[in-house]
């Protein structure tokens, strides 16, 4: 018999349903970088080759993005109550599966497992702070929630070396088992049983289009990575996720009740945040890629070394973030989101006009920059997606918006890679006049994140200059259900029409 739910929608206190998603979300991101370092003692276990190792961290990363859509769209008709729950005990079952694998395979296996489960908890842990806190207090809700994000990239491959060495790499499965296992009865007993009770069919065809998509592309980057983006195996993944991409478009706007809403980005303030959003994350993740390869490459630090300029981005994004969902809750999108973009396009173009080739500790500077801007935007425009929705659109807004996230984390690095090896074979110098130092080619990967940027701040100037406060609140000023000035649904209708209760 299931645990009584001591909450209501709408009712729980914001210590009480952070105490659950922050560690919960910790945990998740933790456990996609933490089996980095113990890769080496499973290939000496199992006698693999690093193609064959790196399915451990593929299989988990290719099943999480997927299942990030997929569980913004089943928010909408289950409970958080269960969907949270069931997807921490499939998230124990691959840890379980993990801890006792007798080869390889069997690893890889569990790890997929565990990304079926993880993929669920950024999406919902974002959907129960918008349908469950109050609007003034939402901001600080995903504030945390960013932080637990931050300070999960950067304890995860602390753990995994830790406890690898120490235990051995299976102790590292046992640990998120426990973990994930104590916080089933915790989600139990904080989270509504309230479902949503949307009567929509829930668009099979259009789900699998998107995963297709989204899976596809996130593998031929990976392959492009490790065999070049001529081999077969990386161009052909990408031209078959264009075609699941086109029929996934067509379908959105050829069927009566798509997976994804084509109304979503009829909202400016949404299509805006789903952009900034991707940018930033493509931005920042090339960044914690290229800056320790740089201090590597070209200042001859070692790699311990080397990873320790990423420290200030990790600390100020674990800091600032909970901050700036206070912030947000007061003074709106537009300044803040500007405001952080601003900061990371200034940090980037500081890497490429300085930072490159200069001293670790000018790096290291740009990097903190980047992970204080990150922290503005992340939760600002989450925030401000959040918003813009409709409460039947609540669960699927979110999920493309995560998705478009790790989309972003995912791009970055790999297609910035692709540009720093074309670099690296010319006798070119940079392409901004006002760098002088000898890495030409790293001061142009950090001129086009700034141009990539610039294009983010035009689009943020669609984000709503502030937020409407008081419980109950569900969008933001600016958005077309809230200004005045502009056509739309009468205020407290929905889009269809309908007044709201």
């Amino acid at each position: 018999m299931l645990m009584e739910p001591t909450t209501r929608e709408g009712t729980v206190s914001t210590q009480v349903l952070l105490g659950v998603l922050v560690p919960a979300m910790l945990l998740m991101v933790i456990a996609s970088d933490m089996v980095n370092l113990v890769l080496p003692l499973m290939g000496e276990e199992f006698a693999a080759s690093e193609a064959q190792l790196a399915w451990v961290v593929t299989g988990f990363l290719l099943v999480f993005s997927i299942g990030i859509p997929f569980y913004g769209r089943i928010a909408d008709r289950v409970s958080l109550r269960r969907l949270f729950s069931a997807t921490l005990l499939v998230y124990s079952a691959g840890s379980l599966v993990c801890a006792l694998a007798p080869n390889l395979f069997v690893v890889v296996l569990g790890r997929i497992v565990m990304g079926a489960g993880a993929g669920a908890i950024p999406v919902l842990s974002v959907v129960a702070v918008t349908r469950l806190l109050p609007a003034e207090k939402r901001g600080t809700g995903v504030g945390f929630i960013s932080a637990a994000g931050g300070v999960g990239t950067a304890a995860g491959p602390v753990v995994g070396g830790g406890l690898g060495e120490l235990f051995g790499w299976p102790s590292l499965f046992w640990l998120t088992l426990v973990c994930a296992l104590v916080l089933v009865p915790a989600s139990l007993r904080v989270l509504p049983d309230h479902a949503p009770g949307s009567e929509e069919r829930f668009d099979i065809a259009g789900g699998v289009l998107l995963g297709l998509s989204a899976g596809l592309v996130l593998f031929g980057i990976t392959q492009g990575q490790a065999a070049g983006f001529d081999a077969p195996s990386a161009w052909g993944s990408l031209l078959f996720a264009t075609a699941a991409g086109l029929l996934f478009l067509w379908r959105s706007l050829s069927t009566a009740q798509p997976f994804v809403p084509p109304s979503l980005f009829g909202s400016p303030v949404y299509a805006a945040a789903v952009m900034v959003i991707f940018v930033a994350m493509f931005t920042n993740l090339a960044t914690l890629v290229f800056v320790p390869v740089l201090v590597v490459d070209v200042n001859g630090l070692s790699p311990g070394a080397g990873s320790l300029v990423m420290i200030p981005g990790g600390v100020a994004l674990a800091l600032v973030s909970p901050l700036a969902g206070r912030v947000a809750d007061r003074a709106g999108a537009r300044p803040l989101t500007i405001a952080g973009l601003a900061a990371i396009g200034a940090s980037t173009l500081f890497l490429s006009s300085v930072g490159a080739g200069a001293s670790a500790l000018l790096a290291a500077v740009g990097v903190l920059g980047v992970g204080v801007g990150i922290a503005l935007v992340l939760t600002t425009v989450t925030n401000a997606a959040a918003g813009s929705l409709p409460p039947a659109r609540v669960g699927v807004g979110l999920g493309i918006l995560q998705g478009s996230q790790f989309l972003g984390a995912g791009t970055g690095p790999a297609l910035m890679g692709a540009l720093l090896a074309a670099r690296r074979g010319g006798n070119e110098g940079a392409a901004n006049p006002l760098y002088g130092q000898e890495a030409p080619a790293y001061s142009d990967v950090f001129l086009v994140l700034t141009l990539l940027v610039a294009l983010a701040l035009v689009a943020a100037l669609w984000l709503p200059p502030r937020l409407r406060s008081g419980p109950g609140s569900t969008r933001s000023e600016g958005t077309p259900e809230h200004n005045e000035a502009s056509p739309g649904p009468e205020r407290g209708t929905e889009p269809d029409g309908t007044r709201q209760g």
